[in-house]
């Protein structure tokens, strides 16, 4: 069942004295019930704005949208309730105890004073905030504003949870210790629908990967599908001697499935393989009979990383504009 449908969403900027921009440009999105979806993409590319649009705090100039059913555009008040939505910034008041700020959004949401302060003393402890929970926000390092950001989120025990950039500035292991609380929220069955630019987050937490770009989806599958799509498996090789280079690169050819890449030095040569183990195998075999001697060999598959700069042309980490609409279709992997 998908929990979260959009179809066709665009969304168009008008700067003053500037062309239009096209935040959302015929998005489509699925997100089944109890798994986490990663929007893969660089800034400006439709991510954050299409957060908005299924959190209703931007109305989209076109298409349509479902989250269990319910109409986000016509049904906004059934909709809020029953979403948690975690920024790319910490949105906590930080003169308040850690404590005082989850007891806050209870009473917002109309808790009640009681349940409200049982809530936030069950986020405090499953967040590993106890120690700091008395003292005030403005004293609490990224990790821990983070953190508390992401417990506020969770104050009504959401069926699902939007995750725009949320480790976002923190150290690797802030970063693992996130990775874990939502992980664990996924297996409780809350569904995310998470944004980032760390390729990592998104291997390593989704189910499913969009990448988007120009506001719109180019291509969806899992990480495994989408690292299939970018040319399979890898052999690699590391050669002792820059002189056998040319003939190294003869076998590859013979073996590969593509055209070799070889670095400046001419001693590091790869080549994609639909069979990497076989293929291996078969150039180990051909190197020993011609008397290449190597420092090692080895075989990978594609990261996300090459897949994202295949797709976009550029890597995740390079901060663009929304642009106008581009010419990519979506790939559909399968």
């Amino acid at each position: 069942m998908n929990f979260i449908e959009a179809n066709g969403l665009t969304k168009i900027y008008t700067p003053k004295r500037a062309e239009p921009v096209h935040a959302l440009d015929g998005l489509d999105l699925t997100v089944p019930q109890g798994t986490v979806t990663a929007l893969l993409g660089p800034n400006g590319a439709g991510k954050t704005t299409a957060v908005k649009v299924l959190t209703t705090l931007t109305q989209p100039d076109g298409g349509t949208a479902t989250i269990d059913g319910v109409d986000v555009l016509r049904h906004p008040e059934l909709i809020r309730p029953n979403i948690g939505v975690s920024g790319q910034y910490a949105a906590v008041d930080e003169n308040l105890t850690g404590f005082e700020n989850l007891d806050m959004v209870g009473r917002l949401y109309h808790l009640g004073a009681k349940q409200s302060r049982q809530r936030a003393k069950e986020l405090i402890e499953l967040f590993d905030l106890t120690e700091a929970q008395n003292r005030p926000v403005k004293g609490f390092s990224g990790g821990m504003r983070r953190r508390i950001d992401l417990a506020g989120a969770l104050v009504t025990r959401p069926k699902v949870l939007f995750l725009d950039e949320p480790t976002t500035g923190l150290d690797p292991r802030s970063r693992l210790g996130m990775w874990d609380i939502i992980t664990s929220l996924v297996a409780e069955g809350t569904t995310v629908l998470l944004t980032t630019q760390y390729l990592e987050e998104a291997d390593q937490l989704a189910d499913s990967i969009s990448v988007i770009d120009f506001g719109r989806v180019i291509a969806e599958g899992t990480s495994d599908e989408l690292k299939a799509s970018s040319g399979g498996q890898r052999v690699e090789i590391n050669l002792v001697s820059a002189n056998d280079t040319q003939r190294s690169l003869d076998v590859m050819r013979r073996f590969g499935s593509a055209v070799p890449t070889v670095s400046d030095d001419g001693r590091a040569l790869t080549v994609s393989a639909d069979d990497g183990p076989a293929a291996l195998q078969r150039l180990l075999a051909e190197f020993e009979r011609l008397g290449v001697r190597l420092f090692d060999a080895g075989m990978r598959r594609p990261t996300l990383d090459e897949v994202f700069l295949r797709l976009t042309g550029h890597v995740a980490s390079v901060d663009t504009e929304a642009a106008q609409p581009g010419k990519r279709k979506k790939e559909k992997v399968s």
